[in-house]
C-alpha cells in the first residue's frame, strides 16, 4: 500500500496514492511524504530508486531486523528506527523497523506492518509538518511513536505496583514467572532507547544538512531526545525494581523456610534425646540395672516428660521456638 501527501508551493494539501509522485517531480516547489507499507517489492524499489535513494540505505531498509541507525548521504538522510506495530500496558511488545529517507522535500517512509505513529500522522496534521519540512515531519513521527511507548509504559508502572503487594501478601511462583517475562522485555526496551537515543545524540550535533542548526529544529530535536531519554530511565528503573521484586521474593521465601527449618530442628532436638532413652531400655538383655525395678516404667515416663518439658522451655527462652 502506497499513501501520499503532497503539498504545492500555495500551501494546497492533496492526499492519494503514487500518481502523486510524478506531480512533485513537475512541481519544483512543492513536497512530498510517501508512505509504503506491504507495497509489491518492486513497485517499492522503483519508487525509492526513483528519489535517488542510496542501494545500501535500501538494502538496510529491506532487511527483516537490523539496529536502529542514522546515515548521511549526499541528497538525503537515511534513519532506520525500531517503530510500533503493537504494544500494550503488559509490555507486549510487537516492534518492526521503519525507515526514514529525508530530503530537501521529501519523506519517505517503509515499514512492514501497519505503524500507529505513521498512521495518526496520516490522517491528522501530517500535512502541517510536512508544510514546515521533512524533517520536521520525520521527527514528529518518531515523537508520537514514543508518545505510545511513554503511554503504556506509565500504565505498567500501575501493574508493578500491583504486583508488589500482591507478593507481600501470598507471592507464588506464577508472580515469579510474571517478573521474569517483565524482565525480558524491559530488556529489550532498554536497549531500543538507547539505540534512539544515540540516533537524536547524532541530530544534535547540528552536522546534517537537512536538520538545520536553528533555534526550532535545535528544539523539537532535543524534545525528542529528552523523551528517549526519559524511556531508557524508566525502562531501566522498572528493570530494577523487577530485580528487586524478585530478590525480595526470594529472600521472603527463604527466611519462611529458615523458619520452618527451626521449628523441625526444635522438634527433633526434643525427640532425639527422648528416642535415645527409649531405645535404652527397649533393647532385651538380661540382667539389665532396672529391668526388675518396680514402677521404673513410670519412672522413666516422668523423667522423658522432664526432659521434654525442659528442652521447650530452654528453647523458647532462646527464643527458638
Amino acid at each position: 500500500m502506497i499513501r501520499t501527501i503532497l503539498i504545492n508551493a500555495q500551501g494546497q494539501i492533496s492526499t492519494g496514492g503514487a500518481e502523486l509522485i510524478e506531480l512533485w517531480q513537475q512541481q519544483p516547489e512543492s513536497r512530498i511524504w510517501v508512505d509504503s507499507q506491504q507495497p509489491d517489492a518492486e513497485l517499492e524499489l522503483d519508487i525509492l530508486q526513483a528519489f535517488g535513494c542510496h542501494p545500501l540505505a535500501i538494502k538496510d531498509a529491506v532487511r527483516d531486523r537490523h539496529p536502529p541507525k542514522l546515515e548521511e548521504f549526499s541528497d538525503h538522510i537515511f534513519i532506520l528506527y525500531r517503530g510500533i506495530a503493537g504494544f500494550d500496558a503488559g509490555l507486549n511488545y510487537t516492534g518492526q523497523s521503519v525507515s526514514f529517507f529525508i530530503g530537501e522535500r521529501f519523506l519517505l517512509t517503509r515499514h512492514p506492518q501497519a505503524a500507529q505513529s505513521i498512521d495518526r500522522l496520516m490522517a491528522d496534521n501530517g500535512g502541517i509538518y510536512l508544510q514546515r519540512s521533512p524533517a520536521q515531519l520525520a521527527l514528529k513521527i518518531m515523537h508520537t511513536s514514543a508518545g505510545i511507548y511513554l503511554d503504556n509504559i506509565l500504565v505498567f508502572e500501575e501493574r508493578l505496583g500491583d504486583l508488589e503487594d500482591e507478593l507481600s501478601e501470598a507471592g507464588s511462583d506464577d508472580h515469579m514467572r510474571e517478573l521474569m517475562n517483565y524482565k525480558s522485555r524491559l530488556v529489550k526496551l532498554r536497549r531500543t532507547f538507547n539505540y534512539h537515543k544515540n540516533i537524536t545524540d547524532e541530530l544534535r550535533t547540528g552536522e546534517y544538512a537537512f536538520f538545520p542548526d536553528d533555534e526550532a529544529m535545535r528544539h523539537v530535536i532535543n524534545d525528542l531526545h529528552d523523551r528517549f531519554e526519559r524511556l531508557h530511565s524508566l525502562a531501566q528503573m522498572f528493570y530494577e525494581l523487577c530485580g528487586d521484586l524478585v530478590d525480595g521474593y526470594i529472600s521472603i521465601t527463604s527466611h519462611q523456610l529458615n523458619s520452618t527449618m527451626r521449628v523441625l530442628t526444635v522438634i527433633t532436638a526434643i525427640f532425639v534425646p527422648l528416642s535415645f532413652m527409649a531405645g535404652l531400655y527397649g533393647m532385651n538383655f538380661d540382667y539389665m540395672p532396672e529391668l526388675k525395678f518396680k514402677d521404673g516404667y513410670f519412672i522413666l515416663l516422668g523423667c522423658m516428660g522432664l526432659l521434654a518439658t525442659g528442652l521447650m522451655w530452654l528453647f523458647r527462652k532462646k527464643r527458638w521456638l
